[in-house]
């Protein structure tokens, strides 16, 4: 790719790292280079790469480069941060961007998210549901959501625990203002493809089982999985939606 790397392939899971884009040119090769691996792991798996939705995760990035990112072609981006995002969205206002939510989400900010997201991908409690849709009714707004699973049940992430997922699913269309449209995982932070794997293949066999079971009419196609560390082997696995940060923008440090 159009950045640094320590290693190819499975070894390299989790431990890439990428130099800063900042043009345009910039972001037109790291997206040439990101949806050629998309390509190749489609391929891989016999997929189509259409079936795979690339979504650049622009947390940290300030509006500059992103300025030069929308130049690039990016129209869509996702934030963890809903107060980031609804910065972002106001200061480029001027943009065709839409937004996308991807982090853990407090009830008390579920009236943010309703003003401005197109899409929320960390639905795991009712009461966040409820919220949300009281928004969305005082903006006569809808919004996209996926439900999110703790595959890795690591006490460390959110999302629902796989056991709860079917009540939580039959429970949900009584909030007419979210429009159900799969379900999201982050995979354990690790070296070992194996674990990896293994964390975006359950969520893929929880959704295939929850279309048994789903009420009808509801739209359960999505599976956003894979990040830049590991989002080949999230699309080996079926991952429709690959949350793609680093890979584009570059690497972010964080404090030890």
């Amino acid at each position: 790719m159009g950045a640094e790397q320590q290693d190819s392939g499975d070894e390299s899971i989790r431990r890439r790292t990428f130099g800063a884009a900042e043009s345009v040119a910039d972001f037109e090769a790291r997206l040439a280079d990101v949806r050629a691996l998309i390509g190749a792991a489609a391929a891989r798996a016999g997929r189509d790469a259409s079936q795979v939705r690339l979504l650049p995760v622009s947390k940290t990035v300030p509006q500059e480069r992103l300025r030069n990112a929308h130049a690039a072609g990016i129209t869509h981006m996702a934030e963890n941060k809903v107060q980031e995002a609804q910065r972002k969205s106001r200061e480029m206002a001027d943009l065709d961007l839409t937004w996308a939510i991807i982090g853990h989400l407090q009830t008390n900010k579920a009236k943010d998210v309703a003003e401005f997201a197109t899409e929320f991908q960390a639905l795991d409690s009712l009461k966040l549901a409820e919220a949300l849709e009281r928004r969305l009714e005082g903006f006569d707004r809808s919004l996209d959501v996926l439900v999110q699973v703790n595959t890795s049940r690591e006490s460390s992430k959110t999302g629902l625990a796989p056991e709860d997922v079917e009540d939580f699913i039959k429970a949900l269309p009584q909030f007419s203002r979210l429009n159900v449209r799969g379900f999201m995982t982050m995979a354990p932070f690790s070296a070992d493809p194996a674990r990896v794997r293994q964390s975006f293949a359950e969520l893929r066999d929880l959704r295939d089982r929850a279309r048994e079971y789903a009420p009808e009419g509801m739209d359960l196609s999505e599976l956003s999985m894979g990040m830049s560390g590991d989002f080949e082997l999230a699309i080996e696995e079926g991952a429709t939606v690959v949350r793609v940060g680093q890979a584009i923008f570059g690497s972010r440090s964080y404090p030890a």
